[in-house]
């Protein structure tokens, strides 16, 4: 037969409160999703339901209520959630800025093709009466008085 060995209710207590700590705190070593629940607790701490809120129900109650001090956001999360929001602000700027800049590039492509064309057309025109001789002037007959 086997026998089972002594529950430690003070290491039971302690896990729960670290839990706790970690979970609220952002950190969680053992909760996958991080929520801020009392199965997350549980799961955080390693500890089973049935001695959780057999011998522990006021700690799982300790949880809940410092959780709801804290407005359901744990510190970490809510120093990451004002990151993003300040993120998301300056995407938003540069991305008006880059729209911007692109509207501007592209009249200034626009400038630079007609410019061209004309700079071209000029060069034709200046190539073109190059090739013409000019006659000289004709000359004048004085008048006569007589």
């Amino acid at each position: 037969m086997t026998s089972r060995r002594p529950r430690d209710r003070k290491a039971e207590r302690a896990a729960l409160r670290a839990a706790a700590d970690r979970l609220l705190a952002g950190t969680p070593l053992r909760s996958v999703s991080g929520k801020l629940t009392a199965s997350e607790l549980l799961r955080e701490s390693g500890l089973r339901r049935d001695v959780a809120y057999g011998d522990h129900k006021d700690l799982v109650e300790e949880f809940q209520a410092r959780l709801k001090a804290q407005n359901a956001t744990p510190a970490a999360m809510q120093e990451l959630a004002d990151k993003y929001a300040e993120t998301k602000e300056k995407l938003a700027a540069v991305a008006e800025e880059l729209a911007t800049e692109r509207a501007t590039a592209g009249m200034l492509r626009r400038i630079i093709a007609e410019l061209s064309l004309e700079l071209e057309q000029a060069r034709e025109q200046a190539g073109q009466s190059a090739n013409v001789a000019r006659l000289p002037a004709p000359r004048r007959r004085a008048l006569r008085r007589g």
